[in-house]
């Protein structure tokens, strides 16, 4: 009867707006302008909204404002309030006009009582104090012409002071200013220039200069073209809409000069080179030319181009000079290399001798015609050929290929070496004609094969647990065996067992005989079945145990093969020895070369001696079985 007459008396709410128990909701499925209808017609009908959530209620209305938090799980519901209650006319009266103007709304608040009243029994209620309401204050602004803006903060605020001021209480949003069309550089380098470079740190590197070749790929986009951008749109307090300045447009097409295009992409307007060649700016007819390909004929030095750090390819006909660098990719150097040498992929080509520099590859190749002398040879994701002689140098790659190799250092997943002499190699597969040591530095070559230690101790402490579980099971056995030998117990259990096969019938006098011998071994019987349930309960863990070991045999066994070495002769003092490397170890191609020397000539921890001789011959294969 109360759920009646309360749902009789429940307010009756506009189309779009939902009252439930746990609060006044929207339909998300209605457009915003429904929102703003239905609102107004709500304020309109006597009501207001208890609790209102105005982030909420603004960003539902119109579109400002942080997203929206999520609705009840499955309802397509924005809350909005607790609830929709009755604007007492009483409590209306309280509210004054407000003054309106430049954008922002004010209003004044100031102490507020209600008058002296008498009841009709005589009563005297004198006159007291009252305070309005910020939920009430958005209900009268909406229905005296202010919908957005309104800071609640500031309402809350004065109503607490009690005081005679005037307080802004809405602003409008000013619109956006909106973006120009406009014209932006894609390459980070598009100006020549032959000043000292300065570095992050604003000190002057007076070994590079500037830019010296700008240089483009075809295909490469150089600027392109930023489209107006019209700024958000403002909202009045009253919730007109306040659009902004429209963007100014510019015309694209001049920019174009030799050697470039216009190309429209789903990304916008790019100007791109449509060939492949070197950057030139027209300052003066505001042109971007690509024109052809500038190759150096003089050779890097402090003097010609200092150092270069370029952003496409790089072809020199002339020598790299001590200490100069040269940073790209795909990097083709005709003459000899006496400086550093970095490319951030494509191949490394050195047409004649590194000697004393580097040579070092982010993503790719290395190949070198000439000798190479005290050098290092980095390819950290990619093959290092050399077709002459390497000496005292520093070799890293995934897969190493050399004529001859003199006292280096040299690691790397795949290596094939001519002739090795006092070498330090390591490598997962080793080919090498001829090996032997060099004056009084021997020939040592490691073998990168799997670390077992790990798998051969989770198989040990596998073959622990199912030894003691294959105890306890026994020792579960023997104690059900014991209880179930007692006289008793037995010819119980094998008075049941005949009944069970029907081999034997109780008539009625025999039947109360049978439930006393049952009623004494009862506890008997009850422990040899947890007796049971333990022994299950132990082969089901030491099946699980055994299926473990199975994998970890299966893994170990699969290590065969992983890595093997042959040495066609053998011609003088040379080791072979494995090197265990863990799963998650670092490949040889990201060893940092610093660490290369110390690490192969030092001590190996767990390292077995495969071949220690001075000639003969070797062609090993890992296996784990000789291992074991």
């Amino acid at each position: 009867m109360v759920d009646k007459v309360a749902a009789a008396n429940a307010p009756v709410l506009p189309n779009g707006v939902i009252q439930r128990q746990d609060g006044v909701f929207l339909d998300a499925a209605q457009p915003p302008a429904t929102f703003i209808a239905a609102i107004g017609q709500l304020f309109l009908s006597g009501l207001f909204l208890a609790g209102l959530d105005y982030p909420v209620f603004i960003k539902a209305l119109f579109n400002v404002g942080p997203p929206l938090p999520p609705g009840p799980p499955g309802e397509a519901l924005i809350r909005i309030a607790d609830a929709a209650l009755r604007f007492e006319p009483q409590r209306r009266a309280l509210y004054r006009g407000f003054k309106m103007g430049q954008g922002l709304a004010e209003y004044v608040f100031e102490p507020l009582f209600y008058e002296e009243e008498v009841l009709p029994d005589g009563t005297v209620i004198p006159e007291r104090p009252v305070k309005l309401d910020a939920d009430e204050f958005v209900a009268e602004l909406w229905n005296k012409g202010v919908r957005y803006g309104i800071d609640l903060d500031a309402v809350r605020a004065a109503i607490a002071a009690s005081r005679g001021d005037r307080t802004t209480v809405a602003r409008r949003l000013e619109p956006e200013p909106s973006i120009d069309a406009h014209v932006v550089e894609v390459s980070q380098e598009l100006h020549r220039s032959d000043a000292p470079r300065e570095k992050k740190d604003g000190r002057v590197d007076l070994h590079s200069f500037q830019n010296r070749f700008p240089q483009i790929r075809k295909g490469m986009r150089l600027l392109r073209k930023m489209p107006g951008v019209s700024g958000a749109r403002g909202l009045e307090v009253s919730g007109v809409v306040l659009l902004p300045q429209p963007p100014a447009d510019l015309d694209f097409r001049r920019w174009i000069g030799e050697g470039t295009v216009i190309e429209r992409a789903a990304e916008g307007e790019f100007l791109v080179a449509d060939k492949d060649g070197f950057l030139d700016v027209d300052a003066k007819a505001g042109t971007i030319s690509v024109r052809d390909k500038i190759i150096s004929r003089d050779g890097v030095s402090g003097r010609t181009t200092g150092n270069l750090e370029l952003a496409g390819a790089f072809e020199e006909l002339g020598d790299v000079q001590e200490l100069r660098e040269v940073m790209g990719s795909d990097i083709t150097i005709h003459g000899n290399v006496f400086g550093n040498i970095t490319s951030s992929g494509g191949t490394i080509a050195l047409g004649a001798n590194l000697v004393g520099g580097s040579a070092v590859n982010a993503k790719g190749d290395i190949r070198i015609k000439g000798v190479a002398s005290g050098a290092i040879v980095h390819a950290r994701d990619g093959d290092v050929t050399l077709k002459g002689r390497a000496e005292n140098c520093v070799i890293i790659g995934t897969r190493v290929v050399i004529e001859e190799a003199s006292n280096c250092e040299i690691m790397a997943d795949e290596l094939r070496i001519g002739l090795a002499e006092g070498c330090a190699v390591a490598a997962r597969v080793v080919e090498i004609e001829s090996a032997g040591p060099r004056r009084q530095t021997e020939m040592r070559v490691l073998m990168q094969v799997p670390d077992l230690a790990p798998l051969d101790a989770q198989l040990a402490e596998l073959r622990d647990k199912c030894a003691a579980l294959e105890a306890l099971r026994a020792q579960f056995q023997d104690e059900a065996n014991q209880i179930t030998s007692i006289p008793q117990v037995r010819g119980y259990m094998t008075l049941t067992a005949q009944m069970r096969k029907g081999e034997l019938t109780l008539t009625a006098e025999q039947a109360p005989q049978l439930k006393k011998m049952a009623a004494a071994v009862e506890p008997q019987l009850k422990t040899v079945g947890h007796l049971l349930q333990k022994m299950k309960a132990a082969e089901s863990q030491l099946g699980v145990r055994r299926a473990q070991m199975d994998e970890l045999l299966w893994q170990k066994m699969a290590a065969s093969g992983q890595a093997r070495c042959k040495i066609q002769m053998v011609s003088g003092e040379t080791t072979v020895c494995t090197l265990p490397l863990k799963a998650d170890a670092r490949t040889a191609a990201n060893v940092a070369p610093k660490d290369c020397k110390a690490f192969l000539r030092g001590a190996q921890p767990g390292s077995e001696v495969v071949f220690s001789e001075t000639m003969g011959a070797l062609d090993w294969v890992y296996s784990v079985e000789e291992r074991d």
